[in-house]
């Protein structure tokens, strides 16, 4: 469909943007690294889905969830002033609201590899 490029290219512009702003921001629950890892925007332009992958411990078991619910709670308490920003810096009529969603693909992309490795390692000494 020929909406899906321009969704698309939103979609891009977003992260881009969004990229930019979170290092801004003052809330000490939105600490370390956080980084934008994907947007969806739904095709009415009224809602995107913003993933977010943090270092450090962002989706380790010992930290039960505590990390997590306070970067997104905090992304989420300042998603008006980022919704604000994102209308100065992007020429579109509406501007979406934001869902912040937790993105542990990272973390068990390495997870997969340290398993592989463990694996190739013990079958190199047998």
């Amino acid at each position: 469909m020929p909406g899906d490029s321009r969704l698309a290219k939103i979609n891009e512009e977003i992260m881009r943007e969004l990229s930019v702003l979170i290092p801004r921001l003052k809330d000490p629950r939105v600490g370390g690294i956080v980084s934008v890892t994907r947007v969806d925007t739904t095709r009415d332009m009224r809602c995107a889905r913003v993933y977010i992958s943090a270092l450090p411990d962002f989706a380790a078991e010992t930290d039960s969830g505590g990390r997590r619910k306070g970067v997104l709670a905090g992304l989420s308490s300042a998603s008006g002033f980022l919704r604000r920003e994102l209308g100065e810096a992007l020429s579109l009529r509406m501007i979406p609201e934001l869902q912040f969603i937790a993105d542990d693909s990272i973390e068990r992309g390495a997870r997969v590899l340290d398993v592989l490795s463990s694996l190739r390692d013990k079958d190199q000494t047998e």
